[in-house]
């Protein structure tokens, strides 16, 4: 990330934009998995936006933590994590909660973390070291968090922002995508705040319920799963995340949890509008010079 991205009043960041077993995938010779284009390597999905508060503080709040939680960290530069909010409770989503220990030493505190009940459960059976630390056979090196539960559709305030978690379907396990809106006038007049919110951030995504819909109403930018170009049970497949997307009609959209059959460049020039493929690294809002030309709608993504 440049200097000039690093100093933004405000920005998001995707982390990782990469299915569970990353991209590229191991043992791959594909097209994909093969390439030189940086944008086809995808570390397992996770992002991080970061803003001043009300106050003035420096906050950064993380969407899920995976396994390769600790190479995102470094490359982008994180230095704090004030809240974590997880989507759901799978591998690829959860299994970076050890790496808060190293912001507990840099933040001198515990770590806030979000979850529904099943992802909580999820996480005190898997990370019993971290949440039963007293019954560690010795003192050691472990996270220090304070869980919070989340209920869908129920908001919650943080640092001057409102952020409520939108019910969506995973297949059929019920997961949460969040909504997040400035709720402070402080917040809310930041520089960049009106070229990014409101951020809707649904991954890993096969179904929107009807009382999700109004939460994607009036959005600025929407982050979407489109895992690939063939229909799969438990995600949309490119087609249907763009008609999804179309229908939610954000001012922009990006595609994330793509998996090796998606090459970045053919399938980001065959989209439509303001549809794209999101990737390792880009961070929003974009300056005018960073943003895709509309001569390069070409190539489709189905040759």
């Amino acid at each position: 990330m440049s200097d000039r991205q690093r100093h933004r009043q405000v920005s998001f960041e995707f982390l990782g934009t990469g299915v569970s077993s990353g991209v590229p995938a191991i043992g791959c010779t594909c097209l994909t998995c093969t390439s030189t284009d940086p944008k086809d390597n995808r570390l397992r999905c996770s992002a991080a936006f970061r803003f001043g508060d009300d106050r003035g503080e420096e906050r950064t709040i993380l969407f899920d933590a995976g396994p390769d939680l600790r190479q995102q960290a470094l490359r982008s530069k994180l230095e704090r994590v004030d809240a974590l909010l997880f989507t759901h409770n799978h591998v690829d989503h959860t299994w970076g909660l050890d790496e808060l220990r190293r912001f507990n030493t840099l933040m001198e505190g515990p770590v806030d973390i979000y979850a529904n009940d099943h992802t909580l459960d999820f996480l005190r059976r898997v990370y019993g070291h971290i949440f039963d630390a007293k019954n560690n056979v010795q003192p050691s090196y472990v996270a220090n968090v304070i869980p919070h539960r989340l209920l869908p559709l129920v908001p919650e305030e943080l640092f001057g922002l409102t952020i409520t978690p939108i019910p969506l379907l995973h297949g059929r396990l019920p997961v949460l995508g969040f909504r997040v809106e400035a709720s402070h006038p402080t917040v809310a007049g930041r520089a960049g705040m009106d070229d990014l919110l409101p951020l809707a951030y649904c991954t890993d995504v096969s179904g929107i319920p009807p009382e999700s819909w109004p939460l994607l109403e009036g959005l600025h930018t929407l982050v979407l799963g489109a895992l690939r170009p063939r229909k799969h049970p438990t995600h949309f497949s490119i087609d249907e995340a763009v008609a999804a997307a179309e229908k939610i009609g954000a001012q922009e959209t990006w595609f994330i949890h793509m998996n090796h059959e998606v090459r970045h460049e053919p399938v980001d020039r065959a989209l439509p509008g303001n549809i794209r493929l999101a990737w390792d690294g880009l961070v929003l809002p974009q300056t005018r010079d960073e943003e895709r030309s509309e001569g390069e709608w070409a190539l489709g993504w189905r040759e």
